[in-house]
């Protein structure tokens, strides 16, 4: 039943996911949530596995989600189910385009999906930020349906966290021989100052 639920999942993720794969996060928060597959901080380190390795996000997420709900099959299947929503919408675009490259209904429509894309986007880095730089979470409280945000920690902010973007944005923005160097490098520099952190405070 897992991989059932595993291809469904995200079979709807992949079907409403419109704008690309941070447009998925809320939809993977939601899958969390009602599923108890990961938490949110899972999530969190999963998206930054995932803009860390090759390959759209979306895919990448789904195949991390489905490697630790249910192995290897979980990851296959929630992939399969990640993607067939997009092969479906293409393959019928594909042979009903001619017929409706200038229907004014059709462009209507992706002007209302154009917002809403960058409404799930927005909602999804404000959700990263305030998990990465403060303590603050956004979660549903007493059974509703409204998210408010939860201090998690003890203090407020983040202090390494803030430091670490702080610096980042110093290094990519106003340093003239750094600034040009590939993504990776400062993909990499992070995850060597998360370990030394990590190590620190262990």
């Amino acid at each position: 039943m897992i991989y059932l639920q595993l291809f469904w999942e995200f079979f709807k993720t992949g079907l409403f996911a419109v704008g690309g794969g941070m447009a998925t996060l809320p939809f993977l928060q939601a899958i969390g949530e009602s599923t108890g597959w990961y938490t949110y901080t899972d999530l969190m380190n999963m998206l930054a596995v995932s803009e860390s390795t090759p390959g759209p996000i979306g895919i990448n997420m789904a195949t991390y989600v489905g490697f630790t709900a249910a192995g290897v099959p979980g990851a296959v299947i929630a992939t399969i189910g990640e993607v067939t929503p997009s092969i479906i919408v293409i393959l019928i675009v594909a042979a009903v385009l001619h017929s409706f490259r200038n229907n004014q209904y059709v462009d209507r429509a992706f002007y209302g999906l154009r917002p809403a894309s960058t409404g799930l986007i927005g909602a999804a880095c404000a959700s990263v930020a305030l998990e990465v730089l403060t303590s603050v979470q956004l979660a549903v409280q007493n059974g509703g349906i409204v998210k408010s945000p939860v201090l998690s920690g003890g203090s407020l902010f983040n202090v390494p966290g803030l430091l670490l973007a702080a610096v980042l944005i110093v290094l990519t923005n106003y340093v003239p021989k750094v600034k040009n160097l590939h993504p990776i490098v400062f993909i990499g520099l992070s995850a060597a100052v998360g370990v030394a952190f990590g190590f620190a405070g262990a």
